[in-house]
């Protein structure tokens, strides 16, 4: 695949905020302001979709995928817009990948950033255009009074300089931050956990891994091309099946043809109320086989716990020493 690097930002670019998902309604006033304040201080405008308002909002909380998928390619197409955030995530992005203009995209290459759910278009527009786009926070995220700081450094070192030493967040929450900025509780990290320790480098594909399996068998499924680091991370759903769950979704795309060309596999932090201890993420790494050959890192920071990590989806990773670098080209 050929691809595509969209231009980083400097001071003076405007984002636009789009909800390709569930509708902004549900961000509180107070989260939006400070997502907003701290776009402003690194320099960026902000703007926002003209379906991104608290009135479209359906039985799905969400909108008609004409409106939402307008909303995006108004974003691609206008020139001053250097940047795609998404507002959050939620169930149904996946609808909107037959009504993009793939041929706009490609020709009008841009950074797209956000998670969960986005992980349906962040993979099929690189599958479909070659761009790399960018597995980070979504504009609500950076709403977040505290226990940012993480998210906006490795935000910022991402999509203004266009690499980072992926390292460990000092502490890490999973609470219900978006009801209660006040209201908070850190964890200490204790670090990444690692099987089969070795080097490896390549071109980094995925995101939310039950979101990924939603593009199985379509033409929005990138390809484990030679060289892939495969990155997977998911929500909680059932405390009695995350665990089986995570299992069986990892081991169907190890049986693909093309898993031969995964070098590594990085996982992302689980979250509390899923119950995958220590001990049975280890068992669900050496029940799959075709993990054996391979290094694999987890309790990483990225998924739906915070802080939060950039990834570009097509960008390049090496692991070497344990350590992980994350960037846009091969340095």
């Amino acid at each position: 695949m050929q691809r595509i690097i969209p231009q980083l930002l400097k001071k003076g670019d405007e984002i636009r905020v789009v909800a390709p998902a569930t509708s902004c309604k549900i961000i509180g006033a107070d989260c939006r302001q400070i997502a907003k304040e701290r776009f402003e201080q690194m320099g960026l405008k902000v703007s926002f979709g003209q379906n991104t308002t608290d009135d479209n909002f359906d039985m799905m909380a969400s909108t008609e995928i004409k409106k939402r998928a307008d909303d995006i390619m108004a974003a691609f197409r206008d020139k001053s817009i250097k940047a795609i955030f998404t507002m959050i995530g939620g169930f149904n992005s996946n609808q909107l990948l037959p009504f993009l203009d793939y041929e706009v995209i490609k020709n009008n290459p841009k950074i797209i950033c956000g998670f969960s759910d986005i992980t349906a278009l962040l993979n099929g527009i690189y599958a479909k255009t070659g761009l790399v786009t960018f597995y980070g926070p979504h504009y609500s995220s950076i709403g977040m009074k505290k226990g940012c700081e993480y998210t906006l450094e490795c935000l910022q070192q991402m999509l203004f300089k266009g690499k980072y030493l992926l390292k460990d967040s000092p502490e890490w929450s999973d609470d219900l931050w978006f009801i209660d900025q006040e209201k908070r509780e850190f964890v200490k990290n204790d670090g990444r956990k690692i099987w089969h320790e070795a080097n490896a480098e390549g071109w980094l594909v995925g995101g939310n891994l039950g979101t990924l399996m939603l593009l199985g068998g379509t033409q929005y499924q990138p390809k484990f091309e030679k060289d892939t680091i495969l990155m997977v991370e998911d929500c909680f759903t059932s405390a009695d099946a995350d665990a089986k769950t995570f299992m069986r979704q990892l081991q169907s795309l190890a049986q693909r043809d093309d898993f031969v060309n995964v070098k590594a596999v990085l996982i992302g932090r689980f979250q509390k109320a899923s119950k995958v201890s220590a001990e049975l993420l280890d068992f669900v790494i050496t029940s799959i086989p075709q993990l054996g050959r391979i290094p694999v890192i987890a309790n990483l920071d990225f998924g739906h716990t915070t802080p939060i990590a950039t990834l570009p989806i097509g960008g390049y990773c090496k692991i070497a020493n344990n350590k992980i670098e994350v960037g846009l080209v091969n340095a």
